[in-house]
């Protein structure tokens, strides 16, 4: 089908979509950048070709006979060992593991007796720790005493909790004896870090010990931290926090403090570390300054030319780019760096010059390349050659991404100039050749829309039920889902629901780390998976899925729930068959979507979601797409916490509820006001959750106007003409949530889904 001419601007660059070379692991996100921006793999906006005659299209009717549709692939295939995330066996005291200990401990002191031999030991181990905890540590000695015999798998947390207890009956003489036992049996576990901290505090010689053997280890930059306190000055002190405190508050002054007075000491691998501390924060600018100074690789080599480049040192960006194609002229990052130096210049003919080398030596950044040259020429007044260059990309890369979001393109002009066939017809194109493109849901769903106003029901029912089929995850889902009468709520009657939620009642397992890291996360024990995971997890700079997967879990399991669901959700942006087919063997298993879901803070939502009369899923939603649930985070415009409130917007709402005190860092008040402030958006516009969302993002001025301007006759079309790039995603971010909430925790729509799809069938039925 030949290309119409599109008049459009707001052009520029995708994000890159490797992981290694492009996205911060550990990113801690102002609110504006926990939208869908960070979810999303790519973004891309086209630019200027005039609008010329119409296209000829091909009618609707000739797609009817193909129906069901082509689309990703819906086989399910078997999943490897090591990724299986539910392999252990049913387990009582497993089931027990988030249970709070108060509620637990007369079940648990029964299993120690009655249970399986497995349980037997899980439970004396799970309620002596709770003992523990409590300050009740004479009463857990008996249950540990001798545990680790046979329980062999977490001998050494034994011990320690051994001489955790005895310290707590006040028998200091009796730990340090198990403290040393755990050193002198165990001294290449992670374990014996704990050991040696403890020891350390009366002989310093144990403290040296655990920072040459365990420098990953939290105790070890603990024991770091403290000395520098102290003493500022010790360079290697600040390197180790450097290589391994990437994730600590406060990094950034350390690692200014390394580049300014030792910088003559440095190491070219100190500054590639150095690099990578900057990098996962998001100093990128200053990332790029200690890059420079790494080995030669063509991974730093780009990231200091990037650094340079978004720290806005642009002759530096462009010198470090061209560094990097001369050594490493066949790189993946040496393509990214053509696309760089192609945006970089202002001169059109070295851009096209650039551009036409990563076509002729990168395929699969080809693409990309073909549609900025296009737009190059069509700036220079050749828009039929533009145009060709178009219609060659769509024919040699029709699968590609990029073939995607032009076909998306052509079907939006077309719709805007009411040839919804002609829309139809390009929107196919996507569904058939590019089903696995971040646009082909939205493509699915709109056909049936289109479908609906041409009086083809049955083709649009098609639409619908393909949409749920092949994107089940999708906000176009749950579009699709209220469109054919499914009791999912629909713009208007969100608000009110109340859906069951229905949780799986053991822990997943972990993919990574040793056998007693999995055992301890099974059982709840979150801190000290976490603790060993540190030491274990080496491969930080490219880590393998298994090993991502796993950083993502105990992440969310110690409440570091931004940087855990990042994890998670970037695991879809790797690029080779053999990542893809492993992450398609994660996102097969319920843990995994329900991972990317989860439910903290879940008693205080659902209690002021019901003062509020508020649908409790909405409120998750909501915060999900806020804060990722982290209670502290601020953004740069200053609104706090997990509803993200403003502080003059809290002060205003804590008037209306007679609120004399409160804290927007903490929970409780956070939810109260933000459910409140939510409470009234959508009061303000009748109980209408698109508007009262889109409110709450925009605020009530925007959303009132764009009420005045848009045609709200068709809802789905005023959520594609919201003005604000960001809150049309974030309106159609918290409605998928709410989405993906409800179908993979309520048994009815989950039921339902699995009917009409397979992927979703191995989610609703592990």
């Amino acid at each position: 089908m030949p290309l119409k001419k599109v008049a459009r601007s707001g052009a520029h660059r995708p994000t890159d979509r490797n992981f290694s070379s492009e996205y911060p692991r550990g990113r801690k996100v102002p609110r504006k950048a926990t939208r869908v921006s960070m979810l999303r793999r790519r973004q891309i906006f086209f630019s200027a070709i005039a609008i010329g005659a119409t296209a000829s299209v091909l009618m609707a009717g000739r797609f009817l006979d193909k129906l069901p549709w082509p689309g990703g692939s819906e086989t399910n295939q078997s999943i490897p060992a090591e990724l299986d995330l539910s392999q252990a066996k049913k387990s009582e005291v497993l089931a027990l593991a988030d249970v709070p200990p108060a509620e637990r401990a007369e079940r648990l002191m029964q299993l120690t007796k009655q249970g399986s031999s497995i349980d037997r030991q899980r439970a004396r181990y799970l309620l002596a720790n709770d003992l523990i905890q409590q300050n009740q540590g004479g009463q857990a000695l008996p249950l540990l005493k001798d545990l680790e015999r046979d329980y062999a798998v977490l001998a050494a947390p034994i011990l320690a909790k051994r001489a955790q207890a005895q310290a707590a009956t006040g028998d200091a003489a009796a730990a340090e004896k198990t403290w040393k036992q755990l050193v002198q049996d165990y001294a290449a576990s992670p374990m014996a870090a704990e050991a040696l901290f403890q020891l350390g505090k009366t002989d310093e010689t144990y403290w040296n010990q655990a920072l040459e053997k365990f420098p990953a280890h939290p105790r070890s930059l603990e024991i770091a931290q403290n000395r520098l306190q102290k003493n500022p000055k010790q360079p290697q002190l600040l390197m180790l926090l450097a290589r391994h405190g990437v994730h600590l508050e406060g990094i950034k002054p350390l690692l200014d403090q390394l580049k300014k007075d030792y910088a003559a000491q440095l190491t070219p691998e100190d500054w590639q570390a150095i690099g990578f501390a900057y990098w996962e924060n998001g100093y990128y600018g200053s990332a790029g300054d200690a890059y420079e100074k790494a080995p030669p690789s063509a991974i730093n080599l780009y990231r200091a030319a990037r650094g340079a480049q978004l720290g806005e040192r642009y002759q530096d960006a462009r010198q470090g780019y061209k560094s990097l194609i001369q050594a490493f002229p066949n790189e993946q990052e040496t393509g990214l760096a053509l696309l760089r130096l192609a945006d970089l210049t202002d001169k059109p003919e070295e851009a096209m010059g650039y551009l036409d080398q990563v076509i002729q030596r990168f395929p699969e950044k080809a693409p990309e390349a073909m549609l900025s040259k296009s737009k190059l020429l069509q700036a220079q007044n050749s828009p039929d050659t533009a145009l060709q260059l178009r219609e060659s990309l769509l024919q040699q890369y029709s699968n590609s991404e990029t073939a995607a979001e032009v076909r998306w393109e052509q079907a939006e002009l077309l719709d805007k100039q009411g040839d919804l066939n002609g829309a139809w017809a390009w929107a196919k194109q996507i569904v058939e050749q590019n089903p696995d493109s971040e646009v082909a849901p939205k493509a699915a769903f709109w056909i049936g829309k289109w479908a609906t106003q041409l009086g083809q029901q049955d083709a649009a029912k098609t639409a619908y039920e393909h949409t749920l089929r092949q994107y089940p995850e999708s906000y176009y889902a749950w579009r699709s889902a209220s469109l054919l009468g499914w009791d999912v709520g629909d713009f208007s009657t969100v608000r009110p629901k109340l859906p069951q939620v229905v949780k799986h009642p053991q822990r997943l397992t972990v993919p990574a780390g040793s056998a007693t890291l999995k055992e301890l996360y099974q059982l709840g024990q979150d801190q000290d998976a976490w603790t060993l995971w540190q030491v274990e997890f080496t491969n930080r700079l490219k880590p393998t899925v298994a090993e991502q997967m796993t950083d993502g879990l105990l992440r969310l399991g110690v409440n570091d729930n931004l940087d855990g669901i990042f994890m998670l959700s970037s695991l879809d942006w790797r690029e080779t068959d053999a990542e893809k087919a492993e992450v398609k063997a994660l996102q097969q298993q319920a843990g995994y979507w329900q991972s990317l879901y989860p439910f903290p803070y879940e008693a205080t939502i659902e209690q002021w979601s019901q003062q509020r009369q508020l649908n409790p899923m909405l409120v998750t939603a909501l915060i999900r797409q806020e804060s990722r649930f982290e209670s502290k985070i601020e953004s740069s415009a200053g609104a706090v916490g997990l509803m993200q409130v403003m502080p003059d917007t809290a002060d205003w709402v804590a008037k209306q509820i007679g609120l004399k005190q409160f804290n927007l860092q903490s929970p409780e008040d956070n939810i109260n006001l933000g459910t409140w402030y939510l409470d009234y958006t959508h009061q303000e516009y009748s109980n209408n959750s698109l508007f009262a969302v889109a409110s709450y993002n925009a605020g009530p001025g925007s959303v009132a106007d764009w009420i005045k301007e848009l045609n709200t006759a068709d809802l789905d079309r005023f959520v594609e003409k919201i003005p604000y790039p960001e809150t049309r995603g974030y309106v159609e971010s918290v409605l998928g949530n709410y989405w993906n909430y409800l179908r993979l925790y309520n048994p009815e729509i989950s039921a339902k889904l699995a009917s009409v799809s397979k992927q979703h069938q191995a989610i609703a039925n592990p």
